[in-house]
């Protein structure tokens, strides 16, 4: 890579102050960040630096994603990859030009609000919806905050949330038929013209029938859905990975399907011909993924441990109660962003109350 860091250091002064590529700096500091290291020292002493940055702490994400991507393409084809790279391409724009405008460095952010956001959306959906909404979620969800490390929501669910409301036909429909003999739809690439590989519901939407049929089924992904979010046992062996590696915090996944399992144990219990059983709900739709990649975002989530707690304590409890009381399959979307503006207000209260006990000690 020496050939390539001499390119570098070889056109570095076009990009600095003065120089005729200026405008273009956060572009190259960006690619420069991606194959290397920071080299820049911090202006106060001490001069430490923590092993896991921002590029080390994204890229762990984009790891533990892997199993997911891998089985989405194997369950529903190469059109997967399609509105991957869509969603890299039209929200990678927004990201440049505000940090152009801005003169800001490029963050290394957009890496995981890329890939997480096409994972939550219908196989089949028009690429031009793919576009439309991650730059909805980069521009309104991030970038008018402040950017990364300033945004209230979660990128990607708010692209989401943004398509389900203005296109609840096309977020409801495009669902694809997987195909579990090998070698899978590697080989195909479905669009929604296909209508022989088309399905018309997903497991949550035939629970409102009464249909709760299909763990196994659940557990391997072989089943219609979202296209990160249908295999169970992809979702749990990346969300391990981030709970082994400290990326994402244990508080909020336990909070999470902890309280969602202990109400949905009561209401079964309670009426077992509507309410369907807790280990169905824990591994049918969105719940899995939204746990460990959604909720466990650090910049939307609270900070202190009691807030995570209280956070995913609320994401669980409101989950199961949108998807059991009312005419949305699926709640996970809306408990996230609910719990990312109750996740301010919560650190406020466990600090004051923190502050508190130690005034109270003196």
């Amino acid at each position: 890579m020496k050939f390539l860091l001499k390119i570098f250091d070889k056109n570095r002064h076009h990009f600095e102050e003065g120089g005729k590529l200026r405008l273009f700096k956060p572009v190259f500091d960006a690619t420069e960040n991606f194959h290397f290291s920071p080299a820049t020292r911090t202006i106060f002493a001490p001069h430490l630096r923590d092993p896991l940055d921002v590029k080390r702490f994204m890229s762990t994400v984009i790891v533990a994603l892997a199993p997911c991507v891998l089985l989405a393409v194997y369950f529903f084809g190469l059109r997967v990859l399609a509105v991957i790279f869509v969603s890299y391409a039209a929200g990678g724009i927004i990201e440049v030009l505000f940090a152009v405008v801005r003169k800001e460095e490029i963050n290394e952010g957009f890496l995981v609000t890329g890939l997480l956001f096409p994972l939550i959306l219908p196989p089949a959906i028009p690429l031009w919806m793919v576009a439309v909404g991650v730059m909805f979620g980069v521009l309104v969800g991030k970038e008018l905050f402040g950017g990364t490390g300033r945004n209230l929501f979660n990128p990607a669910l708010v692209g989401r949330c943004f398509l389900a409301i203005a296109y609840p036909k096309a977020m409801s429909s495009n669902w694809i038929n997987p195909v579990l003999e090998f070698p899978g739809r590697m080989t195909q690439y479905v669009t929604s013209l296909n209508t022989d590989a088309i399905s018309a519901a997903t497991p949550l939407a035939l629970a409102k029938q009464g249909n709760w049929a299909g763990i196994p089924n659940l557990l391997f992904g072989n089943v219609s859905g979202s296209i990160g979010e249908t295999s169970a046992i992809a979702i749990i062996a990346g969300g391990i990975f981030l709970l082994f590696t400290r990326v994402a915090n244990w508080r909020t996944v336990v909070g999470t399907l902890g309280s969602f399992a202990a109400l949905g144990f009561v209401m079964h219990l309670a009426n077992p011909q509507i309410f369907g059983p807790v280990v169905w709900h824990l591994l049918a739709g969105g719940l899995l993924f939204g746990a460990f990649f959604m909720a466990t975002d650090p910049v939307s989530s609270p900070i202190t441990n009691g807030g995570k707690w209280i956070y995913g304590t609320i994401i669980g409890v409101v989950t199961l109660l949108i998807r059991n009381l009312t005419g949305y399959v699926e709640g996970v979307m809306f408990a996230i962003l609910l719990g990312n503006i109750a996740a301010p207000i919560l650190d406020e209260i466990i600090v004051k109350i923190r502050l508190r006990k130690l005034k109270n000690e003196r």
